[in-house]
């Protein structure tokens, strides 16, 4: 982000820094969530270095083997020789049929080699994200100061810390390819790897161990330990005949072990009740006899619980989350923190007693198949179509109100978010945009500004887009959910870098308000200053400046001339003149709307310090370094005081000053505060955060006058994870190219840069337009080296 973008106040946008600048400062708009405007904050704690993180003996989390485990003597032989041949350093696949008991024998193997492996971690991996959370978990447990950090941040410790250390072992449960987690495979290649999956192929070069269905003198003896944990003296005739309709599944004779135990029920009459009441196949999957069967003794359980209703409902309820780590307060009135329903209690305690779901004190964890079965309409009286519908949106009104008021760009909010989302996304996922209600909508809200923070604009537009045509569906075009909605996808695709889809999306949702509402309704304010910035990004001063002027008197007029949103406007004013290339006319603008949050604010309030830094970084442009120095001093002192060493607005305020150092000619400052940064920045916002990637810019820039290669090697570096991270048309992207070439003209390599300066002219005409400032000054360099 730029020099004079701004941290946002209740509903502001602010802009990016000048052409080839890279200095950098907090940046933020208006988002809209659950019905208010919020203020984003990013206070991180302190990151311990991982490698220095001693292996936890006693850290656990693998779930425990049934005291009913029979068999699987010959994949325990072959996991335990894959890993005495890898010399502890392998890959291991056990794949299978779903319900064939994969999991067990991972937890199996895991307990039998207590005092071979630290720690023994598990983790659910049936998606990319799912990973990252597990990852995630596991750092904090590693580290516990660990967790406020961003999700990201968190899967790179974890990361980090496996690939510093041997002697593991890593559990990835009902992993589909490979690529699901690449972002630990592809760079960790120490400690045992042990993956379950439904897929046989496409494993590379990982040992593979099949796990077939039980053989039957196995199952039969399965079948007999489950029931006598329940009934000391079972009649299991026909046990065999059960065991060969329940398809031999580990899975599904268990549960139908539980099941005669608990009610005394002999084989003979549970294969009654499946011939009567059969499952139906399902054609979503391909593994349907693995559905089949337990969708079979999924009814046939349910009929058993009838005189607990509340535990079929439940059941329906537990389908739209994602399978682990459900949080039982979910289902409690009042949320987190309530009073608990004994009724709940008393069924989920049901559904447990018959396995159809695992309980512990905080989390419900579902089979996978069991939610398929579930969420599936069908003539059975356990799966009328209304009611799995009641139970979807119980779930949803359920998860929108635990997100319901709290702002997902502060770091305090972050762990619930972090625990919220795998089911938030499973029910997104699961549910079709056709049954879509107002609380899916705002649950999706909630969760794409979290996302959209956390670095995931691709889910976040994905997401509006859906959220924003339900709500025109649901509410009309012009309902002011509607359209908030939309300015929030314009965000999206703003910080995206799609400025021209932001600009229409902003330009729409004004439109809209005015023709309803009229041209000075207060609600058209909001879109009307994020589109400002927005013309502001693209160098067209021209709608931009009148724009905002318009904004700001509407804004004094309307809120008052000392509001937050006022003084942000005012603030946003300035800097467009700065940006424009006339920092004697923001000078004084700026000098005016720092008095005027230091009245309202306080001398030390963020937003405060934002405009002292625009302030500094106005004065640093008109060539008066002597006050711009002091100012960017007092700014990170402050911001260091209010917000702590760590803060990103520190991290990038600290990069101002250094680059006034350097723009002063004291490199003997600069530099060692655009290390210490760099290091800082990794550290805390991780190495592909934008500021990070700004930061290694900057240090990059600095260095070409005493390392050169060093120099090239980090903006090289640099380029190439803005590129990746923020896409190849992103305008970050195309400074730090243009900055690149302007450093190939300072090392005396001219012919080298005529051809790149070339290529990032053209990219520049195409994305940014002919006339956009950077375009034009790169226009111009190139002119002069090609007269030389």
């Amino acid at each position: 982000m730029g020099a004079g973008a701004e941290l946002i106040g209740s509903g502001q946008g602010e802009f990016p820094s000048a052409p080839h600048q890279t200095v950098t400062a907090s940046h933020g708009s208006t988002v809209y969530v659950a019905g208010r405007d919020v203020t984003i904050t990013h206070p991180p704690a302190p990151v311990p270095g991982m490698e220095a993180v001693r292996e936890p003996a006693r850290l656990l989390r693998v779930p425990d083997v049934p005291g009913s485990f029979v068999g699987r003597q010959a994949e325990l032989a072959r996991l335990d020789a894959a890993v005495t041949s890898s010399g502890g350093r392998g890959r291991i696949v056990l794949h299978g049929l779903g319900g064939s008991g994969k999991s067990t024998v991972a937890a199996r193997f895991a307990e039998l080699h207590a005092g071979r492996f630290a720690p023994r971690w598990w983790i659910n991996a049936d998606s990319p994200a799912a990973v990252e959370a597990g990852l995630a978990r596991l750092a904090v447990a590693l580290a516990p100061e660990t967790a406020g950090l961003r999700l990201e941040q968190l899967v790179e410790l974890a990361v980090h810390w496996l690939g510093s250390h041997d002697g593991w072992l890593l559990v990835l449960d009902n992993l589909t390819h490979l690529a699901d987690a690449s972002v630990l495979l592809d760079r960790v290649k120490n400690g045992t790897v042990l993956i379950t999956s439904r897929t046989s192929g496409g494993w590379g070069g990982a040992t593979t161990v099949a796990v077939g269905v039980l053989p039957r003198a196995k199952a039969l003896r399965l079948l007999t330990r489950v029931v006598r944990e329940h009934w000391p003296k079972p009649d299991l005739t026909d046990g065999k005949q059960l065991c060969a309709e329940l398809g031999w599944l580990p899975l599904a004779i268990r549960q139908a072990g539980a099941y005669l135990g608990q009610t005394r029920t002999v084989p003979t009459a549970y294969l009654k009740l499946l011939a009567e009441f059969p499952a139906r196949m399902f054609t979503a999957t391909a593994e349907n006899d693995t559905e089949r069967t337990i969708a079979r003794v999924w009814h046939v359980t349910l009929n058993r619980l009838t005189n607990t209703p509340l535990a079929g409902h439940l059941l329906r309820r537990l389908a739209w989350c994602a399978p682990d780590d459900i949080p039982r307060w979910l289902f409690t009135p009042g949320g987190e923190g309530g009073v608990p329903d004994p009724d709940v209690i008393d069924a989920f305690g049901r559904l447990a007693a018959y396995s159809m779901i695992t309980l512990d004190a905080e989390a419900v964890r579902v089979h996978r198949l069991v939610q398929a079965v579930s969420r599936t309409p069908d003539d059975d009286p356990h799966r009328r179509a209304e009611d799995i519908a009641d139970a979807r949106d119980a779930t949803t009104i359920n998860l929108a109100g635990a997100l319901h008021g709290h702002n997902p760009i502060d770091p305090a909010t972050w762990p619930r978010f972090r625990t919220l989302l795998p089911h938030a996304r499973a029910l997104v996922d699961h549910a079709t945009p056709e049954s879509d209600t107002p609380a899916t909508c705002q649950l999706i809200n909630s969760v794409s500004q979290y996302l959209l923070d956390q670095g995931d604009p691709t889910t976040t537009i994905a997401y509006l887009t859906r959220a924003t045509a339900s709500l025109a569906r649901l509410r009309g075009h012009t309902h002011h959910d509607t359209l908030m909605s939309r300015n929030n996808l314009a965000r999206c695709h703003e910080t995206a870098g799609d400025l021209k889809r932001a600009i229409e999306l902003y330009e729409q949702v004004i439109a809209d308000i005015e023709r309803v509402s009229g041209p000075d309704h207060p609600a058209a304010l909001t879109p009307r200053n994020n589109l400002a910035g927005a013309y502001l990004a693209t160098g067209d001063f021209g709608r931009a400046i009148p724009l905002m002027e318009k904004t700001l008197a509407d804004r004094e007029r309307v809120l008052g001339p000392d509001h937050p949103e006022t003084l942000t406007t005012r603030n946003n004013l300035a800097y467009a003149h700065q940006a424009a290339g006339d920092p004697r006319r923001a000078i004084p603008l700026l000098r005016s709307a720092l008095a005027d949050r230091e009245r309202v604010l306080g001398s030390n309030h963020p937003e405060t310090l934002t405009t002292r830094n625009n302030l500094a970084y106005a004065h640093q442009m008109a060539g008066e370094l002597r006050h711009a120095i002091p100012q960017f001093e007092a700014t990170v002192t402050a911001t260091e005081q209010v917000l702590g060493n760590d803060h990103p607005d520190t991290l990038r305020n600290r990069n101002n000053l250094a680059l006034a150092y350097q723009a002063a000619g004291d490199l003997d400052r600069a530099l060692p505060l655009l290390r210490q940064n760099l290091a800082d920045s990794e550290r805390v916002l991780g190495s592909d955060h934008p500021t990070t990637i700004n930061s290694r810019n900057s240090l990059g820039r600095a260095c070409v006058a005493v390392d050169p290669g060093q120099a090239f090697t980090l903006v090289k570096t640099a380029l190439a994870d803005s590129e990746r991270v923020l896409g190849p048309d992103h305008p970050n992207t195309l400074t730090i190219r243009g900055n690149l070439a302007g450093m190939l003209v300072s090392s005396g390599r001219p012919d080298l840069a005529v051809t790149v300066l070339s290529a990032v002219l053209k990219q520049h005409e195409r994305v940014l337009g002919p006339d956009h400032p950077d375009t034009v000054t790169l226009r111009s360099n190139l002119d002069g080296l090609t007269r030389k």
